[in-house]
């Protein structure tokens, strides 16, 4: 037994390295931004292009995912696409052209689209479902990791080694790191943990077929899967990209300072994701109120945001966007509550099924927003009235979901 349990920590940090490096692949496009203006002359349509790419293909490759992950087990599905990540790091380092940067990309998203959830599946196996949104938590603040990696240090060693060596580098990285996991990694313990283990399930495509039709029919699926799909397209779409044009032209501070508030945002996040999930399997046993005490406090946040205008506090901007991340942490708790409305055997496919639609969101708001202003501010689509705007949009959509998910089945108390 206490093999067992050892071997299953083995696994769980297995798993988070190859998502750290998923989170690392996804956000490394803006520190590189410079040097592939000035190697491949890209305007900002092009270097859009390569950074939505990956998103594009990670979305995508969750329906198969989501098809077969409970069928195949995710130790050969990581295993394989990471090996498709390797490559597409490589096709990227060496990428002469625009059409080359963005298939790199594409490899890369379709390479790193299963790291989230086969962990979560490898825990669901290997952990049973009293510790599952503590543990799952866990792996997204593990993954703010890459984040980090993709800001100063990507920086230090692209000044030192170049680019292009750089994501060689990486590629070495990625394939030492899936050789590790295919070592260590078993889809499923002998002895079952705390919940039992689910069995295996057929490979069949009928199988498979009626499966999802299964999940289609549920109505906390959809429910779930816009509350995903504004959350985290919301929070993505404002770190990645909107924050800082807001906090630089509208707030009217530094860029320095404008980092030093985002980073606050990914501590909160890294801070919110376990402790809400704590909340969720211990101190309060509710899948619902945590996740809609989150939407509550990023609806608010966002309310007070639209209101600042130049001359703003650092400190009060740093402590909002802090909340921000820290609230949006809760919305991880949904991988939970999902998974407990399916059968034990099919929570990979419902839980993929929900990460498609999250990252279909990233894409969306990443372009809607900036749609957004530009189509009703088209001479001052950078002014605090265009902002105040996509605030308070993103807000409805947060505020529509909010309603929807008190409609949801309770699933924490019951067990």
């Amino acid at each position: 037994m206490k093999h067992t349990i050892s071997r299953r920590w083995i696994i769980f940090f297995a798993a988070c390295m190859l998502f750290v490096l998923s989170q690392f692949y996804r956000a490394s496009i803006a520190v590189i931004t410079p040097d592939l203006i000035r190697d491949l002359a890209l305007d900002t349509r092009g270097l859009s292009l390569v950074s939505a790419a990956f998103f594009y293909t990670f979305a995508i490759i969750q329906i198969p995912i989501g098809m077969y992950l409970d069928a195949i087990g995710p130790r050969i599905a990581m295993t394989v696409l990471s090996l498709l990540g390797v490559a597409g790091a490589l096709v990227f380092a060496g990428g002469d052209s625009a059409g080359a940067l963005v298939a790199g990309r594409l490899l890369l998203g379709a390479g790193m689209a299963c790291n989230l959830m086969g962990t979560l599946k490898l825990i669901t196996l290997w952990f049973g479902p009293l510790r599952f949104a503590t543990l799952s938590a866990l792996v997204l603040s593990f993954g703010t990791l890459g984040n980090m990696t993709a800001a100063t240090p990507l920086a230090l060693m692209v000044q030192s080694l170049g680019w292009r060596m750089t994501f060689i580098v990486f590629a070495g990285i990625n394939l030492l790191l899936t050789t590790l996991f295919f070592a260590v990694v078993r889809d499923r313990p002998q002895e079952a943990p705390n919940g039992g283990v689910p069995p295996p399930v057929s490979a069949e495509l009928r199988e498979i077929l009626a499966n999802l039709r299964d999940l289609m029919r549920e109505k906390d699926y959809w429910i779930i899967s816009l509350g995903t799909f504004c959350r985290y397209g919301i929070f993505a779409a404002v770190q990645a990209l909107w924050a800082g044009p807001f906090l630089i032209t509208v707030c009217g501070i530094s860029p320095v300072e404008a980092g030093n508030v985002l980073l606050s945002m990914g501590v909160g996040m890294i801070i919110g994701s376990p402790v809400c999930g704590w909340f969720s399997d211990s101190l309060f046993e509710t899948r619902k109120g945590v996740i809609i005490a989150g939407l509550i406090g990023m609806i608010l946040v966002l309310v007070v945001l639209a209101r600042l205008s130049q001359g703003a506090d650092p400190t009060v901007l740093s402590a909002l966007f802090f909340s921000f991340g820290f609230f949006a942490g809760s919305g991880q708790v949904m991988y939970a509550h999902i998974k407990e409305r399916m059968p034990a055997e099919r929570a990979g496919t419902a839980m993929t099924g929900v990460n498609f639609f999250t990252m279909v969101g990233v894409v969306a708001f990443l372009q809607g927003i900036g749609n957004l202003m530009q189509y009703l501010y088209p001479d001052e689509s950078l002014s605090a009235p265009a902002f105040r705007a996509a605030f308070f949009f993103c807000a409805a959509c947060l505020l529509l979901t909010l309603v929807l998910y008190f409609f949801t089945v309770e699933t924490r108390r019951k067990r």
